[in-house]
């Protein structure tokens, strides 16, 4: 499994079978350094509605006519929006082709604005993705919670993708207790520095990481590791 980091919670996950993009946030971020037109995948698979992970994913959905990925409410939305789309909800799983998606909790909020008014997007979720045997859980924009235990206790996660930004998210102290916790031996920080708001030290959690046991990632935007 190969991931490649593309700014903020972005991920492009790729095997020998498949391809997919997770939270495909580029044209708008600043630090993506890819543009949807570059990207070819099989799926994009959506955490929540909130426009820093939704993103390009409609753009991306239909130039590839590949399925999105979502929470109810939010993938008939993008059905609306004349993408094809996979209806998922939190606790099931889906496997399309050599891909399998669960969905699991998360705590945060999940909009869409539309001028001025803001619609409904479903509940936030995280991801846990299996591809060609290996699997990679991205926990979507969360505060630590307890159940971040069992995720961990019953998957058996190689990689791990965590939100270490703080103010809108967990911050680097919770998302130290939730790498433990979900027993993963690698991870990627994500959603940090894309705003003033949301700023840290990646390398610094890593380090941190590493006392711990674990081997973090603090990818720059193009980079990518393999598991």
């Amino acid at each position: 499994m190969k991931i490649t980091y593309y700014g903020h919670s972005a991920l492009l996950v790729e095997t020998e079978s498949a391809k997919v993009i997770i939270d495909p946030f580029l044209s708008g971020n600043p630090n993506s350094g890819i543009s949807p037109e570059e990207i070819s995948v099989d799926a994009v698979l959506l955490t929540h509605a909130h426009s820093d992970h939704f993103g390009d994913a409609l753009e991306i959905a239909k130039r590839n006519d590949c399925p999105i990925f979502a929470v109810y409410e939010l993938a008939d939305y993008c059905q609306a929006k004349g993408a094809k789309v996979k209806h998922m909800n939190i606790g099931g799983s889906h496997t399309y082709g050599t891909i399998t998606v669960k969905y699991t909790q998360a705590f945060h909020s999940s909009s869409i604005q539309e001028g001025e008014f803001w619609i409904y997007g479903g509940q936030p979720a995280g991801i846990l993705l299996t591809m060609d045997g290996k699997t990679l859980f991205h926990s979507g924009d969360t505060a630590l919670f307890g159940d971040l235990r069992l995720i961990g206790e019953r998957n058996a996660i190689d990689i791990a993708a965590l939100p270490i930004g703080d103010m809108l998210t967990m911050g680097p102290d919770d998302a130290l207790l939730a790498a433990r916790w979900l027993r993963a031996e690698k991870v990627i920080p994500l959603h940090y520095n894309t705003f003033p708001a949301i700023a840290q030290d990646g390398a610094d959690f890593c380090d941190r990481l590493k006392q711990e046991g674990i081997e973090g990632f603090p990818l720059k935007a193009g980079e990518s590791i393999e598991v």
